[in-house]
């Protein structure tokens, strides 16, 4: 996460508060916006061309904003992102937005790894599981690999809990080296 995107998500996040927008209105919008961005390799080609007029740039994003009905606080992001030559790094000025907010409102992610696919059950209590390991809220994204034979790898910032049959075995290794 480089200074200039923190700052912008901060900033971002206090005008949101100020202005009393719902978690469920901020994720919706950005959702919408980061699929546009993500689906047009020609909207980020022209917003990322110096040699396009900021003047135009502005009038793409005012369509576009028109069409997804974004909240003026968000045109407004993006906006300056444009008019400080930042707009290439929108991606991760969202992404450290939302790491930030998350924070910010108790909930923490959480990247789980399994040897096999989990039911919905499954997933819930080990989510509840983690959640009291964490200390805070989770919102958890699944991964599967059969190569770490089984149990799980539960990664929540820069915290990794290995509890998989392959780390143990790498464990009992070292331990048996180390003697």
């Amino acid at each position: 996460m480089s200074l200039f995107a923190a700052r912008y998500a901060r900033a971002f996040a206090d005008v949101l508060v100020a202005a009393g927008v719902t978690d469920a209105q901020i994720e919706s919008q950005l959702d919408g916006l980061m699929a546009a961005w993500a689906s047009s390799p020609e909207l980020r080609e022209v917003m990322a061309d110096p040699s396009v007029p900021s003047e135009q740039k502005l009038a793409v994003l005012d369509r576009l904003s028109a069409s997804l009905q974004l909240l003026p606080i968000v045109r407004n992001l993006v906006a300056v992102l444009i008019d400080h030559g930042r707009i290439a790094a929108l991606d991760e000025v969202v992404s450290t937005f939302r790491s930030w907010w998350q924070s910010r409102q108790g909930v923490a992610e959480a990247d789980i790894l399994t040897a096999r696919e989990l039911d919905a059950a499954d997933r819930e209590r080990l989510v509840e599981k983690v959640s009291g390991l964490a200390g805070a809220k989770i919102r958890a994204s699944f991964r599967t690999d059969p190569a770490i034979l089984g149990g799980v790898v539960v990664r929540v910032g820069s915290a990794v809990y290995d509890g998989s049959l392959l780390g143990r075995v790498h464990r009992l290794k070292e331990a048996l080296n180390a003697q």
